[in-house]
């Protein structure tokens, strides 16, 4: 398959491709902001309409003279995005501004390793490519959940994640889809996906938890995303909170995910019903057979004590956890996100509640802790923003 090669060719024309990402633009707006002369900016503009990265898109309304004309991103850019969680794959296709035109979820073990997983991926991005919104792809763009090496483009030793070390992800999507491809941990897409189009469009220092399966941390500062010296920074999930503590995925004992995990909160379901501590989850999993977090959100709604204190004690780990990183970081904002996110405002009061009462008061002072906007797309748009970038840089 034919490699397309869209980039820019300096950095005023990346810098122009970044500002028309949030919407059109007329020249003189976008003159305004990257300080060109009128000349500068008419080659500029002309040139990466030459290829094929901008178009125009009609007239100004008039600033007192004659009305300028309004610029966009080419209507034929497309990006794709993956978004590779523990048990399903997300994946869809967007245009240049990012808004997704196509989008799709197939369940998926990620303990399957990378043959079956990327054949997953590929064959759902294939069937949305199929109703002719993207005859050619500029980028994808690719989170897994575990730690990767964002240089070498691949997992390193993730915890869950059988069979994926050091597989080169990044260079096999590339080849097989013919773009330039990109793969990040799946937290720092989402940080990305809520930077970009949800509750931190405003902010640039900011913390993203995400809940889920496992428990990780994206960190974004002065609007990038650190990533560490080797890429597993803000691995939050593994620090530990007990020394006596259950054991956890990665061979340690104690970690923060080992009792606030998916499995970890469906493992304590199960002894709450099995105990008859909980009827509403003994009863579920005389049904089911098995108990999910999910199941535990939903005794929670219904106002199970147990299922309750299940996810304060949880929230409250999290929250330790959490407290010392707003004290040593001091960010303007942090979003809670991820499957575990849906156990609503239990779990975000009890996270706020030791956040504020053991962080220092001059980082919690104006603090807001959230629930994250974007719900399930927040992945994919964090992933199709991280590939965009890339094309759209110099």
């Amino acid at each position: 398959m034919k490699r397309v090669a869209l980039r820019p060719e300096n950095a005023h024309q990346a810098r122009l491709l970044h500002l028309l990402q949030d919407g059109p633009r007329s020249r003189a707006e976008l003159g305004d902001v990257v300080e060109l002369s009128r000349s500068k900016l008419a080659v500029e503009v002309g040139r990466l309409t030459e290829l094929g990265l901008i178009e125009e898109a009609g007239l100004a309304a008039s600033r007192g003279g004659r009305r300028a004309a309004v610029v966009r991103l080419s209507q034929r850019l497309r990006f794709a995005a993956i978004d590779i969680g523990a048990t399903s794959v997300d994946v869809a296709v967007t245009g240049g501004d990012l808004e997704i035109l196509a989008h799709a979820a197939e369940p998926c073990d990620v303990r399957d390793g990378p043959d079956a997983v990327l054949s997953v991926a590929l064959e759902a991005l294939g069937k949305l490519r199929s109703r002719g919104i993207a005859t050619e792809l500029h980028g994808v763009g690719v989170g897994v959940p575990g730690p990767v090496s964002f240089r070498d483009g691949f997992p390193v030793a993730p915890p869950i994640m059988p069979g994926w070390d050091r597989y080169p992800v990044r260079d096999v999507l590339a080849q097989q889809l013919g773009c330039p491809a990109l793969i990040d941990n799946d937290v720092n897409i989402m940080a990305l996906g809520e930077m970009h189009a949800g509750v931190a469009k405003t902010v640039d220092d900011f913390l993203l938890v995400k809940i889920g399966t496992g428990i990780g941390c994206g960190i974004v500062v002065d609007g990038e995303i650190y990533r560490g010296v080797s890429g597993c920074a803000g691995d939050i999930g593994h620090i530990r909170v007990n020394d006596d503590g259950p054991a956890c995925s990665c061979g340690n004992t104690g970690c923060l995910e080992a009792y606030f995990g998916g499995a970890a909160l469906a493992r304590q379901a199960e002894e709450a019903a099995r105990s008859g501590a909980s009827g509403h989850l003994a009863e579920r999993l005389a049904q089911a057979g098995r108990l999910t977090a999910e199941d535990v959100g939903t005794a929670a709604a219904a106002g199970d004590a147990v299922a309750i204190a299940i996810i304060r004690d949880g929230g409250r780990r999290v929250g330790q956890v959490l407290a010392g990183l707003v004290s040593f970081f001091n960010p303007g904002l942090v979003v809670i996100a991820g499957g575990l996110a849906g156990l609503g405002h239990v779990l975000l009061a009890e996270i706020r509640s030791v956040v504020y009462r053991r962080s220092l008061p001059l980082a919690t002072g104006n603090l807001p802790i959230t629930l994250a906007e974007l719900g399930d797309t927040c992945g994919v748009v964090g992933a199709a923003k991280l590939i965009s970038s890339h094309v759209f840089s110099h």
